[in-house]
């Protein structure tokens, strides 16, 4: 991974520089709508097909069809930003039929989303739309229960298998968390449900519920897994920006609280090109097609971390869960193991006294 070193750069002298890049091209768009909604829609067929000559060519199939199905994500993602379309109305009714077909409430989900960028890297702000990180003092400081449930968390495992049904298929039913208490961020998770019965029903009537089980649901296992990897490495990594409110600056979150994940050529334009998260933390406004051509041409996209796909595989891997403030960069559980027991100790030795 490679990291070079930032200096001091001021929004307007960047500002300017992006501008120029944040301008949707309707053609592009739809295009963009055309080679994710077609390829997506026809792999879901054949995987339903195959299922009459093998269950293996199904999944293979499903697995495919859930490549488009992260690309269609990214398409609802830019409406979210209102960077896809020029048009808000069109932006919205893409986000919402998206948001059916990769289970998310698009209202809700754009709310947060708002947020995570605002606080991206921020230990003051921590806990929306992100992957929660403790610090190693609120480490020490918890219970052992705490510590336990935070480690159970954070286990790539749990973040990965699990993590896709939780996110995706189960809380996203709800209207829970950030924004959860305005009527439209609520209405949009009912919305979305509503026509996402109406979808399970159609599936079960026209298809059958061998195509709910072996093709619907393994290809948004796929997709969410996928998605779910994809944000872990572009956030989670060693060196990853993180400073407390007062001392906390957008420009650095974004070049250095982002990666470059350089994907090979097929998988960037599956992905949309979200590998390059760096160029869209600090102008989201660019629509993904037009992060290629903004990180070539503006030098100051060059300082982010870049990060091969073999690099991302070691830190979904990695032991990278605490952030240390002292030495300003993610460590792991066993670099704290020590302090963990001596916290335990002391712990254990005030209780006895107060007995």
């Amino acid at each position: 991974m490679n990291q070079p070193q930032q200096q001091k750069v001021k929004p307007k002298d960047w500002v300017p520089q992006v501008k120029p890049f944040a301008q949707p091209a309707t053609w592009r768009s739809l295009m963009q709508v055309a080679t994710s909604y077609l390829p997506f829609l026809a792999l879901w067929y054949a995987a339903y097909r195959a299922l009459e000559v093998h269950w293996g060519l199904t999944l293979v199939l499903d697995l495919a069809a859930a490549l488009f199905l992260v690309r269609i994500f990214i398409l609802q993602h830019d409406a979210g930003h209102g960077s896809f379309f020029k048009s808000s109305r069109a932006n919205d009714a893409l986000g919402f039929v998206s948001g059916v077909l990769t289970l998310t409430p698009y209202g809700h989900w754009r709310h947060s989303h708002a947020r995570h960028h605002a606080t991206s890297g921020n230990l003051d702000k921590r806990g929306v739309g992100d992957i929660y990180t403790m610090t190693t003092e609120e480490y020490l400081a918890a219970t052992p229960w705490q510590r336990f449930s935070y480690r159970v968390y954070r286990n790539p495992f749990v973040m990965f298998l699990i993590g896709p049904v939780w996110v995706f298929m189960l809380s996203y039913r709800l209207p829970l968390g950030y924004g959860s208490d305005k009527p439209k961020v609520r209405a949009s998770v009912w919305w979305t449900n509503l026509a996402l019965a109406g979808l399970i029903f159609a599936i079960f009537y026209f298809f059958g519920w061998k195509a709910f089980l072996l093709v619907y649901l393994p290809v948004q296992y796929f997709a969410a897994m996928l998605g779910i990897f994809l944000f872990y490495v572009q956030h989670q990594f060693e060196d990853a920006y993180w400073e407390p409110d007062p001392r906390w600056e957008y420009l650095k979150a974004a070049m250095e609280g982002s990666t470059y994940l350089k994907l090979p050529r097929l998988l960037q334009w599956l992905t949309g090109n979200i590998g390059l998260h760096h160029v869209h933390h600090l102008a989201p406004k660019i629509p993904n097609y037009r992060l290629q051509e903004a990180h070539d041409q503006i030098e100051l996209m060059k300082v982010a971390p870049t990060v091969t796909l073999a690099d991302a595989f070691r830190i979904a891997f990695a032991d990278l869960h605490l952030f240390d403030p002292k030495r300003d960069r993610l460590v792991g559980f066993r670099d704290v193991a020590a302090q963990v027991r001596a916290a335990d100790a002391e712990r254990q030795s005030g209780e006895r006294t107060v007995q």
